[in-house]
């Protein structure tokens, strides 16, 4: 893989809940423009792992991290990281949606207002792509000022990542961000996640190997904490180098 394509580089990573060792030594790269997702049994390090990329473990306590993240040449577990600033560049949708109580424009601008912009046609015109962004302008451009708690399950999730897009990040990640959907929902979201990696990379963990195989480019299988096979999804879902994955992707574990 060329040097320059890789976003985001984890290299020699731990991860302790005290005394609990929930990452071993994991290394992995994701690719600029790409979907990226972890596939594994329950419990195995998964979302652990994803929310490292955004620092999300840092509200956990006790939790302690040895090794490498660098998002481009930033190591962001360096004191000097400022955490704001990080997840506004690797942002997080999570498992189900969870919109503001607020209408569906102060949503997508939310973010906006708190980085400072006060301009209504900017804020108007964000607005606007972002929701194109998350392929949900059509459906609420005449209803911007209503709740966004009224909408249906998969439009509040869309409606999620368009207040990601809205603050521009190069990086999504999303903790099993069709958990909560029924299959044509997921579609969706699906069919969506393919259409932004144009302009984003993407890395997602999801319980569903259909999912994952469907959507990603790469794939890491997670067991007890360790990456224990990494490579091109088609390379993991028909020709994997470990047994362990090979039992896993075949059914016959987890």
């Amino acid at each position: 893989m060329a040097q320059n394509s890789e976003i985001l580089r984890i290299g020699d990573l731990n991860l302790f809940y005290g005394q609990f060792q929930a990452l071993i030594n994991v290394n992995m790269s994701v690719e600029r423009n790409k979907i990226t997702a972890l596939i594994g049994p329950s419990g195995c390090g998964k979302s652990t792992l994803l929310r490292c990329l955004n620092r999300m473990n840092d509200l956990i306590r006790g939790v302690k991290i040895t090794g490498s993240i660098k998002l481009e040449e930033t190591e962001i577990n360096d004191p000097s990281v400022e955490v704001a600033s990080l997840r506004k560049k690797v942002g997080m949708v999570f498992q189900r949606p969870n919109p503001f109580p607020l209408s569906i424009y102060e949503n997508v601008t939310y973010g906006l207002k708190v980085a400072g912009i006060r301009n209504k046609n900017k804020l108007d015109e964000i607005a606007e792509k972002s929701l194109k962004g998350a392929w949900m302008w059509d459906q609420v451009k005449d209803k911007l000022h209503h709740p966004a708690l009224e909408l249906p399950l998969d439009q509040q999730q869309r409606l999620c990542i368009a207040r990601l897009l809205a603050v521009k990040p190069d990086v999504i990640l999303m903790d099993e961000p069709c958990s909560s959907l029924d299959p044509i929902a997921t579609m969706k979201i699906e069919e969506l996640m393919i259409d932004l990696k144009k302009d984003y990379t993407i890395a997602i963990v999801t319980h569903n190997m259909q999912q994952a195989s469907r959507v990603s480019d790469f794939t890491g299988y997670m067991l007890l904490g360790e990456m224990i096979e990494f490579d091109v999804t088609k390379t993991i879902f028909t020709n994997p180098a470990n047994k362990l994955t090979e039992e896993y992707i075949s059914g016959k574990y987890g």
